[in-house]
């Protein structure tokens, strides 16, 4: 996501100044192709630019890019401002936006509702939260890079929309799975049952993204179920401080913490269909 993000940023005709990533040889080869310099850690990266924008997988990565001693980026930060896509908890954005205010910066979020080919196209689906007035400074950022954009409220409230967005999608995607697997176990045409679904109450946006690669056992990765069961341990966890159960929340849940035990949480989240199809076992995953 981050790499298809600054490939259109530079397309846009904006200044990319500085890369950094985990994976040295991955920012090494995106900062040659688009021109740019190849940080060689996260302090560099604030230093040379005006607005940062993160994207990382998990609370604990969030919390080590702002605060881990030795190297982070608000080292030197005053006047920067942080543009957060990640999708983690509520809380660790409360706590990124404290940290900033601590080095006179400024963090938003702008959680995204979209996958990597929409990063690319400029099409994303940002959900964003935190200072209006950040929010609006970083408007041309934003406006490259989204097709549509939507405030939420403060800090806190983007990643709270996102867990849920995420929770649903993810619901529907293990719904779909059984409705496939069961449809083939029963012998019925599965383009046939696709296409019926789609004109029915069964249609959702996950049939169109996902139904033909469960049919085909095509699960090339645009958002692994090892997300999908991190973004809906999110939501459960939510639902469990306002003192609610969700049942359809944790059963979706539980089947993406078993595709992560059973060696399947590389997989596109359409791999779920890999637990309920009659018959199927591990994807060879070689080709």
């Amino acid at each position: 996501m981050g790499a298809n993000m600054a490939r259109r940023l530079a397309e846009k005709g904006f200044q990319i100044t500085a890369l950094y990533d985990v994976r040295r040889e991955t920012a090494t080869a995106l900062a040659a192709e688009l021109h740019s310099h190849a940080a060689q850690s996260l302090a560099e990266v604030t230093a040379a630019a005006d607005f940062i924008l993160t994207v990382v997988t998990d609370d604990q990565a969030m919390r080590d890019i702002f605060t881990a001693p030795g190297d982070n980026l608000l080292i030197a930060a005053a006047g920067r401002t942080f543009i957060n896509f990640a999708t983690i908890s509520p809380q660790v954005h409360l706590e990124v936006e404290a940290a900033a205010h601590r080095a006179a910066a400024a963090a938003i979020e702008a959680c995204m509702a979209s996958s990597i080919t929409q990063a690319r196209q400029g099409l994303l689906y940002l959900i964003l939260a935190g200072d209006p007035a950040v929010v609006e400074r970083a408007t041309p950022i934003l406006g490259a890079l989204s097709i549509a954009r939507r405030y939420a409220g403060p800090t806190g409230r983007a990643a709270q929309v996102k867990a849920l967005v995420n929770m649903v999608m993810n619901i529907n995607t293990a719904g779909l799975a059984e409705g496939l697997g069961l449809g083939d176990a029963l012998g019925l045409d599965l383009t046939m049952l696709r296409e019926i679904f789609s004109q029915t109450g069964a249609n959702s946006r996950v049939l169109e993204t996902d139904g033909a690669d469960m049919q085909a056992r095509e699960h090339d990765c645009y958002f692994s179920a090892a997300h999908a069961a991190k973004d809906s341990g999110i939501a459960v966890a939510l639902a469990r401080e306002s003192a609610l159960r969700l049942p359809l929340a944790e059963a979706a849940l539980a089947q993406y913490q078993r595709m992560i035990a059973e060696g399947l949480g590389e997989l596109d989240k359409s791999g779920i269909a890999e637990l309920t199809f009659k018959g199927r076992g591990p994807v060879d995953r070689s080709s």
